[in-house]
This record gives C-alpha cells, structure tokens and sequence, in this order.
C-alpha cells in the first residue's frame, strides 16, 4: 500500500544522545517531520518510526490495535539505546501517551521526555459509546489538520476507524494507572485552545506522574497540532534546551 505523502518513518545517525519521535493518532510522522529535523540538524541520532496502520489509508488502521503502535516504539526505544548513551523521547498526542509508557516501563533506559498536547482520555458521548459503536458503525469524521495557522495542512485520515478508537480508549485508560510510575524528568507543552485533546489531559498528567523536575509551557497561539503551528519552533527550541540541559551540552555549541 503507498504511503501518503511525507508519511514516510525517519532516521538520522548523528552523535551519543538518541531521541525517539512518536506522532499521533490518524496521523504520520509528517506531523512531527520537523520536530526530528530540528534534533538531527542539531547532531543528536534521532528516530521517527511510522506507526503500524498509519500513513496510509484508514482501512489499514482499523485492523491495528494499541498493542501494535506501542510494540513499534519500544522496538525503536531499544534500536536506539544500542547505540545511544542517553535516549529521550517525544510525542505529540498520542504519541505523548505512548512516550509516557515508554517512560513508565522502561525507567532509566529513558533520560527525559517532552510531550506536546498529550492525550489522556478519548472525550465526548461517542467514548462511552465505543464498545458498542464500533460493531455497527466503521468510521466517523476525522480529527486531523487542527491547526491555527492558514494553509497548513497535516498528513493524516479524514475518518477514525472506531474499533482502533476502541482499543486507543482502552489504552488510555491502562495508562492512567501507569502514570505513578513515570520518574524522568518532564517538559510538557500545551495549547490551551485545542480542539482534540483539552487541556485537562496534561492537567491530569501533570497530577499523576512522580516526575520531580516538571516544566510546563503553555503554547498560546496554536492548536492541536502544534508541531506544524505558529509555535512550532519554540516546541523545537524548548526540546533541545531541555535535552541539552540534561546532558549536558550547552545548546548553543550544538548548532550548525
């Protein structure tokens, strides 16, 4: 099946300190393409995998589960810990909720991790209706391309497979119980006028985790996906100093 375009995973091997980029749900690494070339440019190794059923066509999707798209980032965790001394991970969205566990399960291999807009909850009437939903009706209206910022466009389904909804609802509420058990030291970055996931999913992140060095940034003029808004370079910038801080490396020697 060809992919969509810019859906294609990524690799760049550069110096000591990996980081693993995960993009959302519905959605491809398109919508974070930019957050890894940022990180690439400024020497780290970086890896962006595609997540199984993504970047294709939402037929592909409805035949994976939570289970698969989480296997698919610790593969790449463990990639990179081979040849990394240090590995953080990011994630926008979903991909935040699968950084999370990452961060939950695999303790120290994980240094640090950044979360953009990370979703705790499947919202709404249709969440509570999913179990039964998804066995009579196959899709609803996608959630891509939440974006403040004219003429962007992101990569992704225009509908939502409801058993992969199904079993992303029930990940989410796994991982809420997992929450306890993140330690790393934590950079979230929300849009207070997101139109996916609300802000009272970080709130509830921001309560759950053990992370004892937290910072929060609120991204004010951008939505959703913010990777691919008006805030976009600060995400960037915000990331390598974090990464830079904890390693380290003065982020200002890292450029060129």
């Amino acid at each position: 099946m060809p992919l969509l375009p810019g859906a294609e995973p990524f690799r760049h091997d550069g110096g000591e300190v990996g980081v693993l980029v995960c993009h959302g749900f519905t959605g491809s690494p398109q919508s974070v393409r930019p957050w890894a070339n940022y990180l690439a440019e400024r020497g780290l190794t970086v890896s962006l995998p595609l997540l199984p059923g993504h970047g294709t066509r939402w037929q592909d999707m409805a035949i994976t589960g939570w289970q698969d798209w989480y296997a698919e980032v610790d593969r790449e965790l463990w990639r990179l810990r081979e040849r990394c001394s240090r590995v953080f991970v990011c994630g926008l969205s979903m991909g935040g909720a699968l950084t999370l566990r990452l961060a939950a399960r695999h303790g120290a291999a994980v240094s640090g991790i950044v979360l953009v807009n990370p979703a705790n909850k499947v919202h709404g009437v249709a969440a509570r209706t999913l179990p039964v939903m998804r066995h009579l009706v196959r899709t609803t209206k996608g959630i891509a391309s939440d974006i403040a910022k004219p003429g962007v466009e992101e990569t992704g389904y225009d509908r939502v497979p409801l058993q992969a909804a199904h079993s992303f609802r029930g990940f989410l509420r796994r991982l809420d119980s997992e929450l306890p058990q993140v330690t790393q030291p934590l950079l979230l970055m929300h849009s207070p006028q997101d139109h996916v996931v609300p802000p009272a999913d970080s709130a509830r992140i921001l309560s759950r985790v053990s992370s004892l060095d937290v910072t929060e940034r609120l991204l004010e003029n951008s939505y959703h996906v913010a990777t691919l808004d008006h805030d976009a370079e600060t995400i960037f910038e915000e990331s390598h100093a974090f990464i830079s801080r904890l390693t380290g490396t003065p982020a200002a020697a890292s450029h060129g």
